[in-house]
């Protein structure tokens, strides 16, 4: 088994709670890609994390975390900024972001910046995320993506705050098919899938991103499961399990850890019932880390998923 480089932002998550029925912020490291790049490890895979981290403490906070789980660093770079906050509020369990550093500390990686050797040596190669609405970070993504020797993977994951217009949802747009059409494999949630294709069912997006070049498209629908477009086979439902949510972040993250670290495993399947399968369990994955609250902390083990679900 070889290993996967996420390529994406690391930050610090404020999630709004009490204590002593007061209002207080707790902080916990996220991004989400690095909570892909977590759950890929939770699970046995080999990781490497790769972007672009301040110089304060909470950086050092952030690559203690990364280090104690399993995730290696070797890509990521040093940047002389505050690391970036994501003030997470809830009503239920969905969270909503708002991001604060100017100019973020994830936004700072370039292409010069790319180890091309660590990129071109994995297995699955990860691209996606709010970094892409940063210019450096898109070009060393661009670059990744060409330096790419096997499996790539992307998920947008897209944050609405952060778009700044018509126009940078159309540029966002354009970003996602240029990803998508060499992408073997791309995730979106339902949120995101509504709002680069307003209107369109969530099988018809998952069948758009397969038109546009990718080879599998995975729509997650929260509680109701996944749409799976795999080739040759029509749009799929698979069904999530029941779980009593607390907190759904990083939910959607867990569902693409699952999928590369199974990707590293025994590569893609070969008919699509294979992908129905895999997709079934990750969603299994996501429904573990949604009865935690946390996000990363949350993701679990193999073991762990097998214990929960054969229950």
């Amino acid at each position: 088994m070889g290993y996967a480089v996420v390529l994406g932002e690391a930050l610090v998550d404020l999630l709004d709670t009490e204590c002593d029925g007061a209002p207080v912020y707790r902080q916990a490291v996220g991004g989400g890609p690095l909570n892909v790049a977590v759950a890929v490890a939770r699970l046995g895979g080999a990781v490497q994390f790769v972007g672009s981290l301040g110089d304060d403490v909470l950086a050092g906070r952030i690559r203690g975390f990364l280090s104690g789980v399993g995730v290696g660093l070797a890509g990521a770079v040093t940047v002389p900024v505050p690391t970036a906050l994501a003030v997470a509020t809830f009503a239920g369990p969905e969270p909503d972001f708002r991001f604060y550093g100017q100019p973020p500390s994830y936004g700072l990686l370039g292409p010069d910046d790319l180890d091309a050797d660590l990129v071109a040596g994995a297995d699955v190669l990860y691209c996606g995320s709010i970094v892409l609405l940063q210019p450096p970070v898109l070009a060393a993504a661009r670059r990744a993506w060409a330096l790419a020797g096997s499996l790539r993977v992307f998920d947008p994951n897209v944050r609405h705050r952060l778009l700044d217009g018509p126009a940078a949802l159309a540029g966002l747009r354009e970003v996602v098919a240029e990803f998508a059409a060499g992408a073997h494999l791309v995730k979106l949630s339902a949120a995101d899938a509504k709002l680069l294709y307003p209107g369109e069912p969530e099988e018809g997006v998952a069948a758009y991103l397969r038109e546009l070049g990718a080879g599998t498209a995975v729509v997650t629908l929260g509680a109701a499961g996944a749409v799976v477009a795999a080739a040759g086979a029509d749009p799929v439902r698979v069904p999530a399990p029941k779980v009593e949510a607390v907190d759904a972040t990083g939910a959607g993250d867990a569902v693409m850890g699952a999928l590369v670290a199974d990707l590293l495993v025994d590569g893609e399947p070969t008919v699509p019932a294979g992908w129905h399968e895999r997709v079934a369990f990750a969603l299994r994955v996501a429904g573990l880390v949604c009865e935690s609250p946390g996000g990363a902390t949350a993701m679990p083990t193999r073991a762990e998923v097998l214990d929960r679900f054969a229950r």
